[in-house]
């Protein structure tokens, strides 16, 4: 440890927050900010409050993912539940649970992260907690929005169309990669590529970026909650497989899926490729995709391709919703089968699969 690398410990709570304070802009609408015993904002419409947890050793380890992208990622999750809600976010507290002996550059570089995705996003963040822990760090992130009418997981109807946006099974492979040594540096670029070759580094960024900087569609998920595009979302956070049960669940409908139409992103199916892997499998499972999971009438699907190209997403049609049990049935051309949630599940059942 450098003298200009001091800890927490050598630092002080009280200055902690300090430094803080003088980092994070009032926003619009802040009534009281950082500094007080809370808050006070003005919200428009519905409220909508979400929360979010990364906890050192189950959602990121410090020698993987730079500091400043686990504050983009942070927040990014949260965005990500307000969005398929149909809401807009507007505020944030940030509570974090650090270990004495963190270096202050981390936090320093954790707001980095926290601060510019925050601008992005149009956020203000108005306050938090600090606590100490013996080791681990916590990053838990409550964000405020508001929403005219909200999207729940239970409109979906027999007839609806099962579409996604974006592409799948990014997320899950830069888990793996993270694993097997590639690296990213704190402007996201590729530092290391572990096991790989050079040759696969436009494939591996593009996986490791979805798995320690994800970027869910928020414009597009504004846009279709105004123009009311959508019956049914939810963020696709667990994976396909489960949070697609999900819906089907809670709308009372079952779901048949074309395998086919499944939008593998292609750096998955290059990777994939490569090492004799199921790239289908990765779309449907591997979880924080941070895309969304639609139900859409069927006479206005049109209208939601059109607004994906304004927006720069694509929306992919990938089965549509029926009548009788939740279940999900996945067509290949030889013939059709029940799929079976294997996505994320941080307390499954014995016997359960649970994903990465």
């Amino acid at each position: 440890m450098t003298p200009s690398e001091p800890t927490l410990a050598e630092l002080g709570e009280r200055h902690l927050l300090a430094r803080i304070r003088e980092r994070v802009p009032a926003g619009e609408g802040v009534r009281l900010g950082i500094g007080d015993d809370a808050a006070v904002v003005e919200v428009q419409h519905l409220a909508v409050i979400t929360t979010d947890s990364l906890v050192e050793g189950v959602h990121f380890r410090r020698v993987q993912a730079p500091a400043r992208l686990v504050g983009r990622k942070a927040l990014s999750v949260n965005l990500s539940d307000v969005a398929a809600t149909g809401g807009v976010a507007r505020y944030a507290v940030v509570s974090l649970c650090l270990p004495s002996d963190l270096p202050v550059d981390w936090v320093d570089s954790l707001f980095d992260g926290l601060l510019e995705r925050a601008a992005e996003s149009g956020v203000s963040l108005v306050g938090g907690n600090v606590s100490r822990t013996p080791e681990t760090i916590v990053v838990d992130v409550t964000v405020l929005g508001d929403t005219q009418r909200p999207i729940t997981r239970s409109g979906a109807r027999p007839g609806d169309i099962v579409v996604v946006t974006g592409s799948l099974g990014a997320a899950a492979v830069g888990l793996e990669l993270l694993d097997q040594g590639a690296r990213l540096g704190e402007d996201g670029e590729l530092v290391a590529t572990g096991i790989w070759t050079e040759s696969s580094a436009d494939a591996l960024t593009t996986c490791l970026r979805a798995q320690l900087d994800p970027r869910p569609p928020l414009a597009l998920a504004r846009a279709v909650a105004d123009q009311d595009l959508a019956v049914a979302a939810i963020d696709l956070s667990d994976g396909l497989s489960s949070d697609l049960a999900v819906m089907c669940r809670q709308s009372g409908v079952g779901a048949r899926l074309e395998a086919s139409s499944l939008p593998v992103s292609p750096a998955v199916a290059s990777l994939e490729r490569a090492r004799r892997g199921d790239p289908l499998a990765r779309a449907l499972d591997g979880g924080e995709d941070y895309q969304l999971l639609l139900a859409v009438d069927r006479g206005r699907f049109a209208e939601l391709a059109e607004l994906s190209g304004v927006w720069g997403v694509p929306v992919t049609a990938i089965g549509e919703f029926v009548e009788g049990a939740p279940v999900v049935t996945l067509k290949y051309a030889s013939g059709e089968r029940e799929l079976v949630p294997h996505g994320h599940d941080h307390f499954p059942h014995r016997g359960d699969h649970a994903g990465a």
